[in-house]
C-alpha cells in the first residue's frame, strides 16, 4: 500500500465512544493471538482450512467430504463470514486494524452502533462474493478482514471526502493528505493490481467487492441528516472562524443590567465529546 494512514482529523459527532469498532478490533485481535499466533495454541492451519472462505465450495457439492467435527463449520454459508476473523500473520492482523482503528470510528458515529456492525458484515459478505466470481474454483482459503474493511473506506470516502488524514508514505514518510486522496489511490492501486497480476496470494477483487458494496450501502444505512460529501469535517477551529459575534452597547451609568448583545440567527451550540488536535 503506497499510504499508510495513521490519525485522522475528525470529530465525533453522536457518539461518545466508537464500541462495535473496539468489538470488532477486540475480537480480530483476541482470535489470531490466542487461536493462530502460537503464542497460547497454534490452531492456524485447522483454522484457515475450515474456517477460512474457499471459492469451491461455497455451492453444495455432494461429492465433497466434511472434515471438521465442529457443527459450526458444516453450517453452509457460514465461511462467508468466518473468514473475515482470521488472519494469516502479524504484519496481516496489524495492517488491517490499522485502518479499522483510523476510519471505522466515524463510519460507527455517522450510521449508529447497529446499523454500523449490519454494514460492516455486509462488506465483509460482499468481498467473499466478489472473490468467488473471480476465482470460482478456487481451493485456497481466503481469510481476514480486508474487504470488509475496504467497505468502510468507501464509506469514509463518500462521507468524509475532505477530512485530513496522516499518512506514512511508503510507510515511512509522513505527510497529511486529504481523504480523497487517500483512499482514492487506494481503490486505484487495487483496480490495477486485481487487473495487472491476476492470481496471487492476495484477494484483490475481495478488496475491490467490499469497496463496491460499501459505496451502495452508506447512501441507505447513514443516519437521517448525515449529508453525502460533505465539506470540511467540523472542527473547533472551523466553528469559531465561521462565528459571528455582535458588539455590545455600553452599559448606562447607573444601571444594573447590561443589553443582552443580538447574535445572527440560527445560533448553533457544538458540542465536542472527542477532542483532537487542529490541522
Amino acid at each position: 500500500m503506497v499510504f499508510l494512514p495513521v490519525y485522522d482529523y475528525n470529530q465525533l459527532r453522536y457518539i461518545k465512544r466508537p464500541y462495535v469498532t473496539w468489538a470488532l478490533l477486540a475480537a480480530n485481535i483476541f482470535i489470531y493471538f490466542l487461536f493462530q499466533s502460537g503464542v497460547v495454541w497454534n490452531f492456524d492451519d485447522y483454522l484457515n482450512r475450515n474456517y477460512g472462505f474457499m471459492p469451491a465450495s461455497i455451492l453444495a457439492n455432494a461429492r465433497m467430504t466434511a472434515d471438521v467435527p465442529a457443527f459450526i463449520a458444516q453450517v453452509p454459508g457460514i465461511k462467508l463470514f468466518t473468514y473475515m476473523f482470521l488472519h494469516g500473520d502479524l504484519g496481516h492482523l496489524f495492517g488491517n486494524m490499522l485502518f479499522l482503528w483510523v476510519f471505522g470510528d466515524n463510519i460507527e458515529d455517522a450510521m449508529g452502533r447497529f446499523r454500523y456492525f449490519l454494514f460492516y458484515i455486509a462488506c465483509g459478505v460482499a468481498a467473499g462474493l466478489a472473490h468467488f466470481l473471480s476465482q470460482t474454483t478456487s481451493t485456497t482459503p481466503l481469510i481476514g478482514a480486508s474487504g470488509a474493511i475496504s467497505g468502510l473506506l468507501a464509506a469514509y470516502l463518500v462521507l468524509f471526502p475532505r477530512a485530513k488524514v496522516w499518512v506514512l508514505f511508503f510507510t515511512r514518510i509522513p505527510i497529511k493528505l486529504r481523504a480523497y486522496w487517500v483512499l482514492g489511490i487506494y481503490l486505484v492501486f487495487n483496480i490495477f493490481m486485481a487487473t495487472a497480476r491476476g492470481m496471487d496470494n492476495v484477494a484483490w477483487w475481495a478488496h475491490i467487492g467490499g469497496f463496491a458494496a460499501g459505496i451502495v450501502l452508506v447512501v441507505m444505512m447513514r443516519r437521517p441528516g448525515v449529508d453525502l460529501f460533505k465539506g470540511e469535517p467540523d472542527t473547533v477551529a472551523a466553528v469559531a472562524e465561521a462565528a459571528t459575534v455582535s458588539a455590545v452597547e455600553p452599559v448606562e451609568q447607573g444601571t444594573t443590567t447590561a443589553p443582552v448583545a443580538q447574535m445572527d440567527a440560527p445560533t448553533v451550540i457544538v458540542r465536542v465529546d472527542r477532542p483532537k488536535d487542529q490541522p
